[in-house]
């Protein structure tokens, strides 16, 4: 199902620049077809200023709807008119290219990305995950990594999606769980502390798309 009209979108721009890519943006929703949604010019969240949106500009974006459900989706700045207000003209997104997300109830599923580590700025390690969700993942390292419970840790995650696209996603959280596995490997299991909604979007993308696979 499409946003309706007066709800509010929050969103993200996939920007090269770091700082313009961590923005968070939202606007309100002033009209909505199968072809396009018009919204108003967002702000910046944080300083309350107008964000000044070019076309091509591709946007992650998420509304929410009756029992905090986040319905996700990806779009791109079409253009511009001029109304009583400036909107912006965003791409519609097919229907079925929505991901509905309760946020106590998000999506895992067995996977084996790789994964780099930091903790405390000195230990640095490579990993490879157990599974990955939208609240957090477990991943699997070399049994003499000094980590321990309530470590955290700072990662950055390779996601591959079936178009080919190879994201990084970026996170931090905390070790919940350390286990020492029987084949002298340590079983690690981190729930996110700090994860953008656009890098949330990326993993719960993937996740749906591994959930596809493995039903096959």
């Amino acid at each position: 199902m499409l946003p309706k009209i007066n709800l509010i979108l929050h969103m993200q721009v996939n920007s090269i620049d770091e700082e313009e890519a961590k923005e968070e943006l939202k606007s309100r929703i002033a009209d909505v077809n199968s072809s396009y949604i018009s919204i108003e010019v967002p702000i910046q969240q944080k300083t309350g200023r107008l964000k000044r949106l070019y076309v091509g500009d591709e946007i992650s974006a998420f509304y929410l709807t009756e029992g905090g459900v986040k319905n996700f989706f990806t779009t791109s700045v079409l253009g511009f008119k001029e109304d009583v207000i400036r909107l912006v003209i965003l791409k519609s997104p097919e229907p079925d290219a929505i991901t509905k997300v309760q946020r106590r109830n998000f999506l895992r599923v067995p996977a084996e990305l790789e994964i780099a580590v930091r903790v405390a700025e000195v230990i640095q390690f490579i990993g490879m995950t157990d599974d990955v969700g939208g609240g957090g993942i477990s991943f699997i390292c070399d049994r003499n990594t000094p980590i321990q419970e309530k470590n955290i840790a700072s990662c950055w995650l390779l996601v591959p999606y079936k178009n080919g696209k190879v994201d990084h996603v970026q996170f931090k959280g905390e070790l919940v769980r350390v286990k020492k596995l029987e084949n002298e490997m340590l079983l690690s299991m981190l729930r996110f502390t700090e994860i953008s909604d656009r890098e949330r979007q990326k993993i719960i993308r993937y996740c749906f798309e591994r959930q596809m696979d493995l039903r096959k």
